[in-house]
């Protein structure tokens, strides 16, 4: 699979500059914890579930979760699994399919060991678990269980453990949480593809609800938990892990509302009519602003609840040449010992040490999502995407 591997090669060839790398479920963790992109979720009891992950694969969706916590009812756990056992094993009855990396988020440690066991030879599609309401207590019993099934089965399995719980929102005990949090995610390394952060269950303990030209960093005592959570997870020193972005839940915004925004968006200069229905359809401002700020905190893909929201989360996350072209002047061989230079494009500075650790994630984002050629933005690759 690869990112806008949809798209059609000769579309691929015009839009970048360099095109994102291939890669498979059984890739290093690097390559994969950095291409997760838009993660979309879907409740596991969808009657035709297997045909929707096939389907969504073939849209440029290359991860997903398969929910069987808080996106079905507490009545509906014992069907979602059946269904879920029943889907997978079809997946994995058609050879040569092009599956999306695919985890599913359970409700309690046992039903990792008791799933991988009834798929048998089908949990070969599974590439983990996501791990909800982590907190070291809680977390610890899911990263044992995770990590006896993949001993049991010969098949490797990640954890994208999910932070969302009261203790690592309320200020009090937050860094206390955070620290146990570490210790945990930090043994079971090899084993912790990415942390997800739960925004919603954040809200929910103040009745708080985002509208849909707020984003996640407008509510404060959410942006501060992001803060510290980049702070304490996500440092670049070698000793952090990827965090991902938070869900955007809104969709089918009226185009009464959009238009505004889409004339004020720096985004969203585009003059054919067709393509501007389109992004009022399928996209909207806020998400944009999100996505943007997202990665201007440090954070790497973004967990989805609609497919529309996909194509945004990877159209702004391809680098530009402009990041591209300042990020191998950095790291050249003969700039190891420091210094300042103007960037090619002479409209910035760029000083080697500090921005050193930026450049390596920059050529690492590039490596998975591409790098656009000169004159291609986002406009352009959210065009070539709702076109096909």
């Amino acid at each position: 699979m690869r990112h806008f591997g949809h798209i059609a090669p000769e579309v691929r060839e015009r839009l970048f500059y360099r095109e994102p790398c291939e890669f498979t479920a059984g890739s290093p963790a690097r390559v994969l914890s950095a291409a997760l992109g838009a993660t979309l979720y879907s409740p596991a009891t969808r009657p035709r579930l297997a045909d929707d992950v096939l389907k969504q694969g073939a849209r440029g969706v290359v991860s997903m979760v398969l929910c069987l916590e808080d996106s079905i009812s507490d009545a509906e756990v014992v069907a979602g699994e059946e269904n879920l056992v029943r889907q997978l094993t079809e997946l994995a009855g058609r050879p040569g399919a092009d599956l999306p990396l695919l985890f599913v988020r359970v409700r309690v440690p046992e039903q990792i060991g008791d799933l991988v066991r009834r798929l048998g030879p089908a949990a070969a599609v599974l590439s983990g678990f996501v791990l909800p309401k982590f907190t070291a207590e809680r977390g610890l019993p899911f990263l044992e269980a995770l990590t006896a099934a993949e001993s049991a089965s010969g098949h490797r399995l990640f954890a994208m453990p999910v932070l969302e719980s009261p203790e690592l929102l309320y200020r009090e005990s937050r860094v206390e949480t955070l620290e146990g949090i570490f210790r945990a995610v930090d043994k079971y390394r090899d084993r912790v593809l990415a942390l997800r952060l739960g925004v919603t269950d954040f809200c929910s303990s103040y009745g708080l609800r985002r509208g849909p030209d707020m984003t996640a960093y407008d509510i404060q005592v959410v942006a501060s938990v992001i803060s510290d959570v980049v702070n304490m997870l996500g440092r670049a020193d070698g000793t952090g892990f990827t965090v991902t972005g938070p869900v955007w839940e809104y969709f089918r915004v009226q185009e009464r509302m959009f238009k505004p925004q889409l004339r004020q968006s720096p985004f969203l200069e585009v003059e054919a009519t067709a393509l501007r229905q389109k992004l009022i359809e399928h996209a909207m401002d806020g998400l944009l602003r999100e996505i943007s700020l997202d990665r201007a905190n440090g954070l790497l893909g973004k967990t989805c609840i609609h497919p529309s929201h996909v194509l945004p989360v990877h159209a702004l996350s391809v680098v530009t040449h402009e990041e591209f072209s300042d990020a191998q002047d950095i790291l050249r061989p003969e700039r190891d010992g420091g210094g300042v230079l103007r960037s090619a494009y002479t409209n910035k500075m760029n000083e080697v040490k500090p921005h050193r650790a930026w450049a390596e994630r920059t050529l690492l984002r590039a490596e998975v999502f591409g790098v656009a050629n000169e004159d291609v933005g986002f406009v352009e690759l959210l065009a070539a995407g709702l076109a096909e």
